[in-house]
């Protein structure tokens, strides 16, 4: 096997047995002792895998798979968890539906969607980032974040991405209160033009925010009349999916 190959081979049969001995993984995959350990420590200085707690002789997968696949931190609970009210909001509305979760304090991952059948839509890629300052799913997600570290996060200018992008860290914690006030959060054009979605938290058990579900469609279908009604949906989407994963 060429390394990178053998390197991500490794890493996922880590994932499947974690967690696992050396001699374990040797076995496997009928090489060289030498070569497998040598390969574990290159994943575990690259973040990918750790060694365990409690057993230092066993390897489990790291931070960085997480990042890759955030919905891994929860496993695959959030998904079943999400999936049946995704499904009754978009019958509801007719409009794309999509799960995000945050990666650490950086960005809104999009782990699932549920699509609309209208031939002009909003269309989000599994994998796809967004910024947590720019978007309806970050501002669900920033709302529930302790004090402090929301404060980490809004130590600077940020990037803006058209007019109604919210820039200054003063103006972006006022938003962010609004947001608690009423239950969802409103991106109107901040991230990309003429694409609109309101959102709401999912949250665990201590009110920290897993993730958040989001209706997002065209700004030639978003009627500022309907706020109050699309709102709702979504907050009662995301508290159903949130008792679902609790229960």
């Amino acid at each position: 096997m060429k390394s990178v190959t053998r390197s991500l081979r490794i890493l996922e049969a880590v994932a499947q047995h974690q967690p696992v001995t050396v001699g374990e993984l040797t076995k496997l995959f009928g090489l060289p002792k030498s070569t497998v350990q040598r390969t574990l420590v290159t994943l575990n200085e690259a973040g990918w895998l750790r060694a365990n707690r409690k057993d230092t002789t066993r390897w489990e997968v790291g931070a960085r798979v997480l990042a890759v696949r955030p919905a891994a931190l929860q496993g695959s609970s959030l998904f079943a968890a999400a999936r049946e009210p995704m499904l009754r909001l978009r019958d509801t509305l007719n409009e794309t539906i999509h799960l995000s979760v945050p990666d650490a304090l950086h960005s809104m991952v999009v782990v699932d969607r549920v699509d609309c059948d209208h031939p002009v839509r909003t269309f989000h890629t599994i994998g796809d980032t967004s910024p947590l300052h720019a978007t309806a799913t970050g501002h669900a997600v920033l709302a529930h974040l302790p004090k402090s570290e929301v404060d980490e996060f809004a130590t600077g200018a940020f990037e803006g991405y058209g007019e109604e992008t919210i820039t200054d860290p003063v103006e972006l914690r006022a938003e962010l209160r609004r947001v608690r006030d009423r239950g969802y959060a409103v991106n109107h054009n901040q991230y990309l033009q003429g694409v609109c979605a309101i959102a709401a938290p999912v949250l665990d058990g201590d009110s920290v925010p897993l993730a958040a579900v989001a209706v997002s469609m065209p700004d030639s279908r978003f009627e500022a009349g309907r706020l109050t009604e699309l709102g709702r949906l979504v907050t009662e989407t995301a508290a159903e999916i949130t008792a679902r994963h609790l229960h």
